[in-house]
């Protein structure tokens, strides 16, 4: 019985590794969907998605890095680290594509 608590906690452990590696990328995935949605409807300049590209390579090698270091996991803190990361750039994305400079 003992040996099948265990063998469940470590299942439960895995999946919720999974469920947060899994949100990172859905949300890595989203942002770059609204950036191209921000090129195509033509409010984002050039410029703007370039930068905003650049700070997206800048996160992912950061993800990258971490998870090399880390045995190709991610800690706790890097997660909410990059979570707030993910936030700061959401609200970057945001503010470029309702600027009104492209419109």
């Amino acid at each position: 019985m003992n040996r099948i608590v265990t063998v469940s906690a470590i299942a439960l452990g895995l999946s919720a590794l999974s469920f947060a590696d899994d949100k990172i990328a859905d949300r890595r995935e989203n942002q770059q969907d609204r950036i191209a949605e921000g090129i195509e409807k033509g409010t984002l300049s050039p410029s703007e998605t370039a930068r905003l590209e650049n700070k997206e390579a800048k996160l992912n090698k950061e993800i990258r890095a971490d998870r090399k270091e880390n045995g190709g996991n991610l800690t706790n803190k890097e997660k909410a680290q990059i979570n707030r990361q993910q936030n700061r750039l959401s609200k970057q994305i945001y503010s470029a594509k309702h600027d009104g400079k492209n419109r």
